[in-house]
């Protein structure tokens, strides 16, 4: 299903800057042999036209961004869903490095990252800390393979000066939190558990964590509607298998000691066994989007195709031939989740944000481990 067309009217299309950060878009989700596209320079329409329009084509673009979570964040992520939906580029993949930043504003970025239909992905060696949570609560599917962090949220602009006062002023920030965790699908429980966590400190979520607040894989809200579609336009018997494949895929492919390539391997591997491609909904099947970009990638060879996971599915440009039909595993466990032990990245930039309401950042805190269970 394309997604949903952003109004131009609400676009931000102000001068804007991303200090202390960088951004880089390309057409290839092959980060490996491929890298991370070319900078980011310009952030007016016409500027960002020039830089995804040759990704029209190939239906899908990959923006890498590296720094802290903004209103120029938030800026930049309207005007790319609007410029990708005048372009219609369906596919649309954020692949996120960020130590933390502003509350508020990853909470919008997030809300127009859900409504524009974006995957995101935490590669191996990066980090998701602090406000940088919230964007993946925003994601339709996340696949993530570094380290993601919480802590108590502080407003650097306070000038409590009593636990009473600091409180009251924050139970509103974390009212607007749980409200928005709860409409994305999030286990509102992220938001308790980052009260626990001092502000000094950092405590990185487990695999099981991940899965369990609704951070890590396919989006349970968005599932829901995509359950709701695809029974209607594909019939309950392709449901029924992409439910049986989604779970075969959690509990044999998305696991903690698995990198990317790996897990996508794995992924590409079940499909077969499941019917997909479907003779019926070719596009709306599992990794449909390897259907898409399959002779333009063909070239490049194996490693090119291996690497790209988790995609929302659109109107496909051109799509494969239809497996014969299988029927899925009738009993197929529960899934787990999948996540890194990589070192935390620093900050990209000052904690101290003077104009922010509400503020976190990830960078050298204290790691408080997970309780272990009895």
């Amino acid at each position: 299903m394309p997604a949903e067309t952003a109004d131009p009217a609400e676009v931000d299309w102000s001068p804007m800057t991303l200090d202390g950060a960088t951004a880089s878009l390309g057409c290839e989700l092959d980060y490996a042999n491929a890298g991370d596209g070319e900078p980011l320079k310009a952030f007016d329409r016409e500027a960002l036209r020039e830089a995804m329009a040759p990704c029209a084509e190939r239906g899908v673009f990959r923006l890498r961004f590296k720094g802290r979570v903004t209103q120029d964040f938030t800026r930049l992520m309207q005007r790319l869903a609007a410029v990708a939906d005048e372009l219609e580029i369906d596919k649309r993949v954020l692949d996120l490095d960020s130590s933390g930043g502003m509350v508020e504003e990853a909470i919008r970025a997030g809300d127009v990252i859900a409504e524009s239909r974006w995957t995101i992905w935490v590669r191996e060696g990066a980090a998701c800390h602090s406000a940088c949570v919230f964007l993946l609560a925003g994601g339709d599917t996340r696949l993530i393979g570094g380290r993601v962090g919480i802590h108590r949220i502080i407003r650097m602009s306070s000038s409590a000066s009593t636990r009473a006062e600091l409180n009251r002023e924050l139970r509103a920030v974390y009212g607007r939190v749980r409200d928005y965790l709860e409409r994305n699908g999030a286990a509102v429980a992220v938001a308790d558990l980052m009260m626990a966590v001092p502000n000094r400190s950092l405590r990185i979520l487990t695999p099981e964590e991940l899965k369990l607040y609704g951070l890590d894989g396919v989006n349970p809200a968005q599932d829901d509607l995509d359950r709701l579609r695809l029974m209607r336009k594909c019939g309950q018997d392709f449901v029924a298998r992409r439910d049986s494949y989604i779970r075969a895929f959690d509990a044999t492919c998305n696991a903690p000691d698995r990198d990317v390539e790996a897990m996508t391997a794995c992924g590409l591997d079940l499909r077969g066994r499941f019917g997909f491609p479907d003779a019926q909904c070719p596009s709306e099947s599992p990794l449909s989007e390897f259907d898409l970009v399959g002779e333009m990638t063909a070239a490049a060879g194996i490693a090119s195709r291996l690497r790209i996971l988790g995609v929302p599915t659109g109107a496909p440009r051109r799509a494969a031939e239809p497996a014969p039909a299988s029927p899925g595993p009738r009993d197929v466990r529960n899934p787990t989740a999948q996540g890194g032990d990589t070192p935390a990245r620093p900050s990209e930039a000052s904690a101290d944000d003077s104009e922010a309401a509400a503020s976190t950042d990830g960078a050298d805190r204290a790691e408080i481990p997970a309780p272990t269970p009895r």
